[in-house]
């Protein structure tokens, strides 16, 4: 089994229901000029898998093979949420859900934003990270997904700033940049996110024989 036997199948259906990540990846799919069709899951009525893995890595997994189940083809899934040390590596993999409702994002920050409130020092920094896990299956049981790997390092804001992205973006500072995530442009954050990352590794596998 070659790693990029699925090329040839003619669609590659991408294992998410979420508007943000879809429109990222269809903007980073689109630049590859792949030979195949990706697919959003939705297109096809697939619903979301049940995501009880305890890592990214195991939840890409489980998303990946729920899609190529049902819709029998190849499909990549991405897996990815914040990790603030802090917190113990909270939100982790449930970034997602972490104020209980799946995909509030309002909730969500105000809810990290309430956690970390007791634990800031006058001018100390939250350190934190975006990580992105892709996987990428042939089919349902394929015994070797290929897994791509983006993490994007930057600090918690204590408030939110940027009206751009998606999820914890507006909190999510890059001092580098001296700009939140949110304030970036479309193209400059596929450009350094830890999806845009994940992205080019998986850009880099298509170049092996």
């Amino acid at each position: 089994m070659s790693a990029h036997d699925w090329l040839s199948q003619g669609t590659l259906v991408l294992a998410s229901n979420n508007t943000g990540k879809i429109a990222e990846f269809e903007k980073m799919f689109a630049e590859l000029n792949l030979p195949v069709e990706v697919i959003a899951q939705g297109k096809l009525d697939i619903e979301d898998a049940i995501e009880d893995g305890l890592s990214f890595v195991e939840n890409a997994i489980i998303k990946a093979r729920h899609a190529a189940r049902i819709s029998g083809k190849p499909a990549i899934a991405d897996d990815s949420g914040i990790c603030v040390p802090r917190l113990g590596g909270a939100p982790g993999i449930y970034s997602a859900r972490y104020a209980g409702e799946h995909g509030d994002d309002a909730a969500n920050n105000e809810k990290l934003l309430a956690d970390l409130k007791p634990l800031r020092k006058d001018g100390e920094a939250i350190e934190a990270m975006f990580v992105c896990v892709l996987a990428l299956v042939q089919h349902q049981d394929d015994p070797l997904p290929q897994i791509f790997q983006g993490i994007w390092h930057g600090e918690v804001l204590d408030a939110a700033r940027g009206d751009n992205g998606f999820g914890y973006d507006p909190l999510f500072w890059l001092p580098a940049l001296a700009i939140s995530s949110a304030e970036l442009s479309k193209e400059d954050k596929n450009k350094i996110s830890h999806r845009g990352q994940a992205m080019q590794g998986f850009k880099a596998s298509l170049a092996q024989k």
